[in-house]
């Protein structure tokens, strides 16, 4: 069946993840783990003191929880959700207008700083678009669909997707089928008519295999999932991608 579209994981195939960390550290600014922390305790701290290592071992508990729920349930807690819990480990709770900005903070942290692009990956989104359509399926593990989407737009990227399946939106998370079922009803084609481009084997290629898509694992930001890969191709170097799925296309 002839491909029709193709689907884009973000964090390490769109965006290079934690590339924002070397930029918050040249303006003097705290790791995101570390910032994210430093939040809960400055909004606590306002109505009575707590110790910092009290809030960050609260969070990591939290951290953990979440992890295992992500990966064996394929859910992501959207960050009120897991704000909430690291609250309830404290047995704390905070006032409404100051839960919201604290969910607020966290939530944009990642266009007030932003991540760089993937080397590559704009022109060939842009040459895609001309034969393809095009969505976006991503976990929203901290930053939500609707900040993931403003920062694609920052980047001058958002207005090439037909879709965007996120999965605070989706209400799972990858490889759960109805993530890239969401796509595939955006788009408007069927599921053997999309190839699926990501980083991770399990996430990205094993996930839309089991569908009956295509898969292209990118080993450009991390390319530990090499070795013994099921890809249909694994493509290095994102200048190289149109190619690789017009020859995909062909191949039938």
């Amino acid at each position: 069946m002839a491909i029709k579209a193709v689907s884009f994981d973000l964090w390490d195939t769109i965006v290079r993840d934690d590339s924002d960390e070397p930029k918050r550290r040249a303006q003097g600014l705290r790791s995101k783990r570390d910032e994210r922390r430093h939040l809960v305790w400055e909004a606590l701290e306002r109505s009575q003191p707590i110790a910092l290592e009290r809030v960050a071992l609260a969070y990591d508990v939290a951290d953990a929880a979440f992890n295992k729920v992500w990966h064996d349930q394929h859910l992501t807690w959207t960050i009120a959700a897991r704000l909430q819990v690291v609250l309830a480990g404290l047995g704390r709770e905070l006032p409404e207008q100051a839960f919201a900005e604290l969910v607020r903070a966290h939530e944009e942290m990642e266009i007030n700083v932003a991540p760089d692009l993937v080397e590559g990956i704009a022109g060939a989104v842009e040459a895609l678009h001309r034969r393809f359509r095009l969505c976006v399926v991503s976990d929203a593990i901290v930053s939500p669909g609707r900040v993931l989407r403003e920062l694609l737009r920052r980047h001058g990227l958002e207005r090439y997707f037909g879709g965007f399946a996120f999965s605070d939106v989706v209400g799972r998370s990858k490889p759960h089928r109805a993530m890239f079922e969401s796509a595939a009803s955006q788009l408007e084609v069927a599921l053997a008519e999309m190839v699926h481009v990501g980083d991770r084997e399990h996430n990205d290629i094993r996930g839309p295999h089991a569908l009956g898509m295509k898969a292209v694992l990118f080993t450009g930001s991390r390319d530990r999932d090499r070795a013994g890969s099921t890809a249909d191709a694994v493509v290095e170097r994102m200048a190289d991608l149109p190619a690789t799925i017009e020859r995909l296309n062909e191949e039938g």
